[in-house]
């Protein structure tokens, strides 16, 4: 998928939730930390290498100018997949080497982390369709399941199964019906 189809899913996605035009582009700073980092991770896997570290070192101070403004940070080398969302601004950390699937949200205050010792030292991969409550964590060498919903002020550190809803600390089923209604 090119840039441009992602950063036009993206705003889509953005537009679904009631935004205008305007209101997106001047106003929703979880759509800058998004923009900025389709622009970064498209330069950071350029295959040219002049271009790539002139971009990078571009994309860097850039990146450092949206974290003080929104409080969000998002590495180049994150993986991220299309229509992705960020409900709600600042406290918003995800790691360089983080797997995010397609069409999910997340809400403020959320960390998407490593942890774990020696050989279970990991960071998350979380499937599609997924929701990430306000100031949930998310860390260590785990699967977040497609369809699944993560509450608020939750603590994920093991596998969860796809169309699940964790709750707590640490997080514990407490229902089958999946991120349906959330996403």
């Amino acid at each position: 998928m090119s840039i441009f189809q992602l950063i036009i899913l993206d705003y889509k996605k953005y537009k679904k939730y009631g935004g205008n035009c305007v209101s997106i582009l001047f106003f929703t700073q979880g759509f800058w930390a998004v923009f900025q980092y389709r622009i970064a991770n498209f330069i950071y896997r350029l295959k040219i290498p002049v271009l790539k570290q002139l971009g990078q070192f571009f994309c860097l101070v850039w990146q450092k100018g949206i974290e003080m403004l929104t409080g969000i940070s998002i590495p180049s080398s994150a993986t991220i997949g299309h229509s992705f969302y960020i409900g709600h601004f600042g406290g918003i950390i995800i790691n360089a080497n983080a797997v995010i699937g397609n069409n999910c949200n997340i809400s403020q205050g959320v960390t998407i982390g490593v942890s774990g010792l020696n050989e279970n030292r990991g960071v998350p991969k979380i499937g599609d369709n997924v929701y990430l409550g306000a100031n949930c964590v998310v860390a260590g060498d785990i699967y977040i399941g497609n369809n699944v919903m993560v509450s608020a002020c939750s603590l994920v550190t093991r596998d969860v199964e796809p169309n699940n809803v964790v709750m707590g600390v640490p997080a514990v089923k407490i229902a089958s019906k999946g991120s349906n209604g959330y996403i």
